[in-house]
């Protein structure tokens, strides 16, 4: 058999037992024997200022006719395959297959203190504003060392780089611009990771517990020393989530039960339950600034991971750096979707078409190719983004649009939603025993790890359940489309001295409504599709760094940011609100007795609680948004 067909097979069998976070570098490629055929790799340790050298694989075209811009992918997750025969190349280079085939040299590093880099690992590495000599690293520091070593030592470079990374190797191409490198002229971060107290493990101060653990199970394991292998999977005993996590009991058990000493990072996740130094310091966003070179972030509105990411970073740079070209791209997707699927669909929900190749062809293709070879004309918007609901691509001057009108939906009696208050002389709330040891279920699948599809996942399976209440309005006459961040702004009390509040929007489709065709079987009368959803930790209502109990009893409004979001609730469908404490085992268990460090609550800790919504003419409950026209202008 060729030596390439053996390459790509052995390639294509490591590839299938792979289960990483680089969505578009571990799927089998239709690219995989061309890139064998077209490129040659090697592989160099490059030294950073301080001395560590990191390991870092280069795709160079075997065609050196003409000099090549670099595009650079820095990641915590392995350049793997190691080594340089044919059986260790990729299956896929770059942002999309266009890349490949238009020839570019591709650079990929493992970061300080990752499998075959020297130095040690720190997550989120701290942001040194000031760097006082050679010993004061960072990821922007290193990023530059790295730059600036491949443009004097590649052959047949053009003296240009792009770089680019999806969730963790997105928050490093983030912060890889700070200070840009004079050659580096345009970067994508996608899904980046911006601030670890509202992306993948925090959301408001709640704990999103099946995500982090199975993160750090695996993930933050020590390395001792360099390798080319990934430890073994945590594992789970063929549990699904919500036994494994009820049986796991009060987080103090994750140590005793499990870790141990041994996840460092886990220790100090619990050690800091509060937004103090040790987070602050792990939020790139203040830092972004000095930034010189094009910027598209990329991100998805069905990102159960990293959505608060995309949607900071991009606003930060605006804030921060308003000479240079600053893009949003938001597109339908889960987490790094646009990179690994067709964007076609999630769950039981249809986009109408194949987003991920719009988005390839039309937006991060010709990003790159107009800053890296100035061979095209570059038309991007400052922000693309898809409508859900009505499935197209909108383009907009700014984000969130200018032109937005502000609404409120109102809780009323009835489970009722409306865009009237209730009157100035009405008074009234509804309630619910919240359980800690029979809480709601986020999903009615039998998983293990998080799913992405829970964020358009059908909500009716709640429905009958006494610890949530729900408000719908009557059948839509127009459609309303909601662009921009949402905000809930609830009248709450509660019992006891602790609590959490989830809040859902929800498009319920008419009970008329077709299959979508890529589920032709699937009944889509009645869907309750989620449109966003967020919990906050009550604890945290008024200052992230300095929680408070609740007075039981005790009258108070909570603020809850839903996140941004750009959908269309049709004519003939409803709004629909959600609320409820607790939403297993998606987030830890509130014991709702207020304890300093719910990492270390014991069971005793742990009791039922009354919760109360008013809906009052004086003291509403609604949700705040903005909308756009259906037909845009822009």
């Amino acid at each position: 058999m060729h030596k390439y067909f053996i390459g790509l097979i052995v390639t294509i069998i490591w590839t299938s037992c792979e289960q990483g976070s680089e969505f578009a570098q571990y799927a089998p490629s239709q690219d995989s024997l061309y890139i064998i055929e077209n490129y040659d790799k090697s592989e160099v340790y490059i030294t950073m200022r301080d001395g560590a050298r990191l390991f870092t694989a280069i795709y160079t075209p075997k065609d050196r006719s003409e000099e090549y811009p670099i595009i650079l992918y820095r990641t915590p997750y392995s350049v793997r395959p190691y080594g340089t025969s044919a059986n260790e190349y990729r299956t896929s280079l770059g942002p999309s297959s266009q890349f490949v085939r238009d020839g570019y040299i591709f650079v990929y590093q493992d970061v300080r203190g990752t499998y075959m880099s020297e130095g040690e690992f720190v997550n989120m590495t701290p942001h040194l504003p000031t760097k006082q000599g050679p010993a004061d690293t960072d990821e922007s520091t290193d990023t530059y060392d790295t730059i600036d070593w491949l443009i004097e030592n590649l052959e047949g470079n053009n003296g240009k780089v792009g770089q680019w990374g999806i969730s963790y190797p997105g928050f490093y191409t983030a912060a890889g611009m700070i200070d840009t490198h004079p050659a580096l002229v345009a970067a994508s971060p996608q899904a980046p990771i911006a601030d670890w107290w509202y992306d993948d493990f925090h959301h408001h101060g709640a704990f999103f517990l099946n995500h982090a653990f199975g993160f750090f199970a695996n993930f933050g394991r020590p390395r001792p020393e360099p390798t080319q292998k990934r430890g073994p999977r945590f594992d789970y005993n063929d549990n699904n989530a919500f036994d494994f996590f009820r049986d796991l009991g009060p987080l103090s058990n994750v140590k005793s039960k499990y870790f141990g000493d041994s996840i460092t990072f886990w220790n100090e996740l619990a050690t800091h339950p509060n937004y103090d130094e040790f987070w602050k310091k792990r939020n790139i966003l203040p830092h972004l600034q000095n930034i010189k070179c094009a910027v598209l972030t990329v991100g998805g509105w069905y990102d159960a991971e990293d959505l608060y990411g995309p949607l900071a970073v991009y606003q930060s740079i605006e804030r921060n750096n308003p000479s240079i070209y600053n893009g949003l791209v938001m597109g339908p997707w889960s987490h790094g979707a646009w990179a690994r699927t067709d964007g076609s669909s999630l769950g039981n929900v249809h986009f109408g078409s194949n987003t991920s190749h719009f988005y390839n062809e039309n937006i991060i293709y010709p990003f790159f190719r107009h800053y890296l070879k100035d061979d095209i004309e570059l038309e991007l918007p400052e922000a693309y983004i898809f409508e859900t609901g009505t499935n197209q691509w909108r383009t907009f001057d700014s984000w969130p649009p200018k032109q937005l009108i502000y609404r409120n939906l109102f809780l009323h009696k009835g489970k009722y939603l409306a865009f009237q208050s209730p009157r100035e002389s009405e008074f009234g709330m509804d309630e619910f025993i919240s359980d800690p040891f029979d809480p709601v279920p986020y999903t009615e699948d039998e998983v293990i790890r998080m799913t992405k599809e829970y964020m358009t996942d059908d909500q009716s399976f709640v429905n009958e359940r006494k610890d949530i209440l729900y408000y719908v309005t009557d059948p839509l006459e127009d459609d309303i489309t909601i662009a921009g961040p949402i905000e809930a702004n609830l009248v709450v009390a509660t019992s006891q001295t602790a609590a959490d509040f989830v809040v859902k929007l929800i498009d319920v489709y008419p009970e008329s409504h077709p299959p979508f065709p890529h589920q032709p079987d699937q009944n889509m009368g009645n869907y309750h599709q989620m449109v966003r959803s967020e919990v906050l930790r009550g604890r945290f209502r008024e200052n992230k760094t300095a929680p408070i109990p609740f007075i039981p009893n005790n009258q108070e409004e909570v603020r809850i940011p839903l996140q941004d979001v750009l959908h269309t609730f049709k004519r003939g469908h409803k709004i629909m609100v959600q609320i409820q404490s607790t939403w297993f085992p998606l987030v830890d268990i509130n014991p709702q007795t207020y304890v300093d460090n719910i990492f270390e609550a014991d069971s005793s800790h742990f009791v039922q609680a009354r919760h109360r919504v008013f809906r009052s003419g004086v003291q509403p409950s609604y949700i705040s948004f903005g909308t756009v026209t259906a037909n845009p202008s822009e």
